[in-house]
């Protein structure tokens, strides 16, 4: 087996990356409660860098507070957070690596008890929550692409490498782009092409003001995997309106936060047959689009990573799971240690990000306790 193609440099609008191996974002508990770095985070940040990654993706960085989906979460939504973010960034360079920030927005799946209100979804209806939900109004909705906007301005100036939306697993973008959510009759609903009309004007008007030059990324839904939720044919559609806007990459996901066995993180991810999972979507995605592709989704060996790329299936590799007990993955796997990736995809990791202790993988952790 060559590996050879996974450590050849890649490029995303000028942005040169060391090999195929990008860091999927994953929330890292890692924030204070206003969404602040802490060393925490900067020092997880260092390790992916130190540990060979090509492109580390931050956790979702929330926009605005009432996007907040999770306890510690990152914010990039106050000009006083750029300190903090410039000095991660500084760190991640320092280390040789690159990193972009996601920006994202919970929709309907935002942290009641942290936000100021309601949580905004796209369409109110019975069914969609237990408690109150606020529908966007046209006005919040050009509010909304705002906060984008300014997000966008302050990960350029923290020194960001480029910036990715959220747009995968049923926040907000995905809310929008999903006929399950997304039930309105105004210009925003209805059509794939009204359903991914904010996606299209907000890209615009991040342009305009970090140029041509940065690299911009989504992360999408190939399709949300429930009934009357996005298809693969109108994930498609929408993934070439936002290219033709100014997207530079896709990474390609899947499936919805409430997805059960069909959800972003599968469990019991043991053999290559269970790898990939969103493979056959990434192949139907590279024959309609001409962009670079990073694929997620249960990548555990260097034998399912090297026949994706070589397959030209994806142009990128993406994880998460796997380099939170293994942060020098791919330095293991370059120097010929070619072993699958030892998560066993059990999940426990986010239990004590719950408690407030940060993102770690309690397996392993319990396993050195027994030696």
């Amino acid at each position: 087996m060559s590996t050879a193609p996974l450590f050849e440099p890649g490029t995303i609008n000028g942005l040169t990356l060391a090999n195929r191996f990008v860091r999927s974002a994953t929330w890292e508990g890692m924030a204070t409660k206003d969404g602040r770095v802490k060393d925490q985070l900067i020092d997880t940040m260092t390790q992916l860098a130190r540990g060979g990654i090509g492109l580390i993706i931050t956790g979702h960085a929330y926009v605005t507070p009432v996007g907040q989906a999770t306890p510690w979460q990152l914010g990039i939504y106050d000009d006083q957070q750029i300190d903090g973010l410039r000095a991660m960034t500084d760190a991640v360079h320092a280390a040789g690596g690159k990193i972009v920030a996601q920006l994202a927005h919970a929709g309907n799946f935002a942290l009641e008890s942290a936000i100021d209100g309601s949580p905004m979804v796209v369409s109110a209806f019975a069914g969609l929550a237990d408690t109150p939900r606020r529908e966007l109004s046209l006005a919040d909705i050009e509010a909304l692409k705002d906060t984008f906007v300014a997000a966008a301005r302050r990960a350029q100036a923290a020194g960001f490498d480029g910036i990715q939306l959220h747009s995968a697993h049923g926040y907000l973008f995905s809310q929008f782009l999903s006929p399950w959510f997304n039930r309105r009759t105004d210009s925003y609903g209805g059509t794939i092409d009204n359903r991914v009309r904010i996606h299209v004007e907000t890209i615009r008007a991040i342009r305009k003001v970090v140029g041509n030059n940065y690299p911009m990324l989504v992360k999408m839904n190939s399709q949300d995997d429930s009934e009357g939720g996005l298809n693969l044919e109108e994930s498609i559609a929408a993934a070439s309106q936002m290219v033709d806007a100014g997207l530079d990459a896709i990474e390609l996901s899947g499936g919805l936060l409430t997805g059960g066995k069909l959800s972003p993180s599968r469990p019991t991810i043991n053999a290559p047959e269970k790898e990939a999972y969103f493979q056959d979507a990434a192949r139907a995605f590279k024959k309609a689009l001409d962009v670079p592709l990073i694929l997620v989704g249960g990548i555990r060996s260097v034998e399912v990573a090297e026949r994706l790329l070589t397959q030209k299936t994806a142009d990128y590799l993406s994880m998460s799971r796997p380099l939170i007990r293994e942060p020098d993955l791919i330095n293991r796997w370059r120097s010929g240690d070619h072993r699958p990736a030892g998560c066993v995809s059990d999940n426990l990791c986010f239990r004590p990000g719950m408690l407030g202790k940060g993102v770690y993988c309690l397996t392993k952790e319990r396993e050195a306790q027994k030696r």
